[in-house]
């Protein structure tokens, strides 16, 4: 076609694909489907919120029946999914014993949507007792991205807790994507949590927040650095977050052994290596913010931020 050698530039690419792998559904060995796990994702967000997240008209006389069908079919391709995970990261175990695995971690999680549902109530009413502007709790839920990010977070960390490979990653950077909110399905959260406007929010792996935390936009919960790579797998790199704390736009706060206090406030654009005791507030005072004056005018304002 066009004159191009197809052949050969064929032939080049398969030779890639035998070098460097990267590929699935090949022989047998397939990892999840992406669209499988953005699918059931989204059955398990209507499970969690019916009525909030399609546009079908919720009877009560048939939300029973109506639940029973949507549970067993998200269980099944669930059960899927979760057997190519175990058997693409595991190949020590037969087809037969992943299956068997598969489905008693699936029930496990399952059981588990009603302690789910409870935890995220609390998100809810934090969002609505600390956002002026919410008129309703139905408008946090239908409208503000945090609800669907720490929704699926809080999913994928079952998944993650139970050991279960690949799965929550690719649900919660379904719900990064959607968002503009990281959060690592490993992620420890506590109750009555608030991410207000969300946008370039990050919050990493080993992080572990209490109750009553409240983030805004732009807060990075990182490493100091990941220069080890691999070696520092398993290893507390991320901040902890004691209860009732609030922490403002573009803060930065890394490392594992970095803790803050309960009841403190970390102010805007903070850069956080370091533990600050309970009861502190941080803000910069090194910064400062020149106002010039325009032509035909005398003097210009300096001040400390």
């Amino acid at each position: 076609m066009n004159g191009l050698p197809i052949t050969e530039l064929t032939d080049a690419l398969l030779v890639s694909y035998r070098q460097h792998g990267g590929i699935n559904h090949v022989d047998g060995a397939n990892l999840p489907s992406r669209g499988a796990v953005v699918d059931i994702t989204l059955a398990l967000l209507r499970l969690l919120f019916p009525g909030f997240f399609d546009d079908a008209v919720v009877h009560a006389s048939e939300l029973k029946a109506d639940t029973v069908l949507r549970m067993d079919s998200v269980a099944g391709r669930l059960e899927d999914e979760v057997c190519k995970s175990l058997g693409c990261f595991d190949a020590g175990r037969s087809t037969a014993e992943d299956r068997s695995r598969a489905r008693a971690l699936v029930g496990e999680f399952l059981r588990r949507l009603p302690s789910i549902r409870a935890l995220l109530q609390t998100d809810v009413e934090a969002a609505f007792q600390g956002d002026p502007a919410a008129r309703s709790r139905e408008e946090i839920i239908t409208s503000y991205p945090f609800i669907e990010a720490i929704a699926v977070q809080r999913l994928a960390h079952e998944l993650h807790r139970q050991g279960v490979p690949l799965l929550p990653r690719m649900m919660t950077e379904w719900a990064h994507g959607r968002t503009g909110i990281d959060i690592h399905p490993g992620a420890r959260i506590g109750s009555h949590f608030f991410i207000d406007h969300g946008t370039g929010t990050v919050i990493g792996e080993t992080c572990v927040l209490g109750n009553h935390v409240k983030v805004f936009h732009g807060v990075t919960l990182g490493a100091t650095s990941t220069s080890g790579g691999q070696a520092l797998r398993g290893r507390k790199r991320h901040p902890t977050i004691e209860d009732h704390v609030t922490i403002y736009s573009g803060a930065v706060i890394l490392g594992g052994e970095t803790v803050i206090g309960r009841n403190s406030t970390v102010g805007g654009n903070v850069f956080l290596l370091h533990s600050v005791p309970p009861d502190s507030t941080v803000v910069m005072e090194e910064n400062r913010v020149r106002v010039l004056p325009k032509r035909g005018r005398a003097s210009d304002l300096d001040y400390q931020i």
